[in-house]
């Protein structure tokens, strides 16, 4: 399934419906190399379904699912390592499912236009914190507008703290 410009991709909330898809996702290589085990990956995820910090999305292209991504409020976490950043910041992870969807531009896409409805709902921030060996995730995150601001280390390990801006924030 190649992205095309006029490519619209929805957001839907995870459900437990989506756990057998999830853990086949969260178990393949290209996701295990930036992600921690799979197992707990998934508890975690199915576990923010309710959140009101953490909202756990399934992207969708033409029906299909092709990403899971999660956007969380740094603030509404105790002690977040993030809360340096600007009250309105959002943060945000992002993995493309299947390998085979690498490379062909989801990631900026998805990336881009999650921006445009996040900025829309008042968001004044966006923050993506990739491994900084993780190369391919730093090309995608910088096509989709996000700049490095600083190198940090989380509880996941090394972190390069990436930041889009609202354009309309005063």
């Amino acid at each position: 399934m190649a992205k095309t410009e006029q490519s619209t991709y929805d957001f839907r909330g995870v459900t437990n419906k989506d756990a057998a898809l999830l853990k086949g996702w969260l178990s393949s290589p290209h996701i295990t190399a930036w992600w921690g085990d799979p197992e707990q990956e998934l508890r975690d995820i199915l576990g923010h379904i309710d959140s009101i910090s953490v909202e756990p999305m399934i992207v969708e292209l033409d029906g299909k699912p092709i990403a899971y991504l999660q956007t969380y409020d740094p603030h509404m976490e105790d002690d977040h390592p993030y809360q340096d950043q600007p009250f309105g910041t959002m943060g945000i992870d992002i993995s493309i499912g299947e390998a085979t969807n690498l490379n062909k531009g989801h990631g900026s896409t998805i990336l881009s236009q999650l921006a445009e409805l996040l900025f829309e709902e008042g968001a004044t921030r966006l923050i993506i914190d990739p491994d900084p060996a993780n190369a391919a995730a730093i090309k995608a995150y910088g096509k989709a507008g996000f700049v490095a601001f600083d190198t940090r280390t989380s509880e996941y390990g090394p972190a390069l703290m990436m930041a889009l801006d609202n354009p309309d924030a005063s």
